[in-house]
């Protein structure tokens, strides 16, 4: 099986050659592996310091979403992940995701990072953090009521699933809302999530993060009714 791991990136200058790196070394037997880095109209230095890696270039920034499909259409893997450019998933995660694919277990698998409750003392412990924590808590049991499948976090960013099936749901998010758009259409398309377990480090507003909880929230409501009715 050949798998593709999709990069979106934007002004990650600080981080990306970590990431690369990280996701070069991990392990995973019997796996062609492809890396696809799709740099969103950075202004910073991060085109100059990627090199021997297939990268695409978005002439000016025009989101998540945006840089995902592009990602997809010029992958060549059975099957796609999206892996942040951020340090916030650790690609040792990877293996976890595709074990139940290969043992046939699974079709799509999530991991999941809110299988929990909240982490006062470290993870959710300032009300910024808190407040992104039952945000997404409360957009994945929307998610599971609207959708007829228990999702316990709906706005991961490592979401593993076939090339084929992405395809056939003809995505057209650009921003953030790719993540409700593309969680809806799968469940509405028959498929099953399964969510693995995975640890991350949460990065902070003052590190680079460009979620904004109000805004993409509402966002990610109104994209999750969108498609379900």
């Amino acid at each position: 099986m050949k798998l593709s791991i999709i990069i979106p990136v934007f002004n990650e200058e600080k981080t990306i050659l970590e990431i690369l790196k990280r996701v070069i070394n991990v392990e995973i037997p019997n796996i062609d592996k492809e890396i696809v880095v799709v740099n969103d109209g950075s202004t910073d230095g991060t085109a100059s310091v990627i090199s021997n890696i297939k990268i695409i270039n978005h002439k000016e920034n025009q989101g998540k979403g945006a840089a995902v499909r592009t990602g997809i259409n010029n992958s060549s893997g059975d099957y796609i992940l999206i892996q942040d450019a951020d340090l916030e998933y650790n690609p040792k995660d990877i293996p976890l995701l595709l074990e139940p694919i290969l043992q046939g277990k699974a079709i799509v698998v999530y991991g999941t990072r809110l299988k929990r409750l909240p982490n006062f003392i470290k993870d959710e412990r300032t009300p910024q953090f808190l407040l992104h924590y039952i945000g997404n808590k409360c957009l994945s049991l929307l998610t599971s009521v609207l959708y007829g499948q228990w999702i316990t976090d709906m706005e991961t960013c490592y979401k593993l699933f076939p090339k084929k099936a992405a395809l056939d749901l003809h995505l057209r998010s650009r921003g953030f809302d790719f993540e409700p758009e593309i969680t809806a259409k799968l469940l509405k398309k028959g498929y099953k999530i399964l969510e693995v377990p995975i640890s991350t480090i949460p990065r902070g507003y003052n590190e680079g993060k460009k979620l904004n909880t109000f805004r993409d929230g509402f966002v990610a409501l109104w994209t999750l009714l969108k498609y379900r009715f």
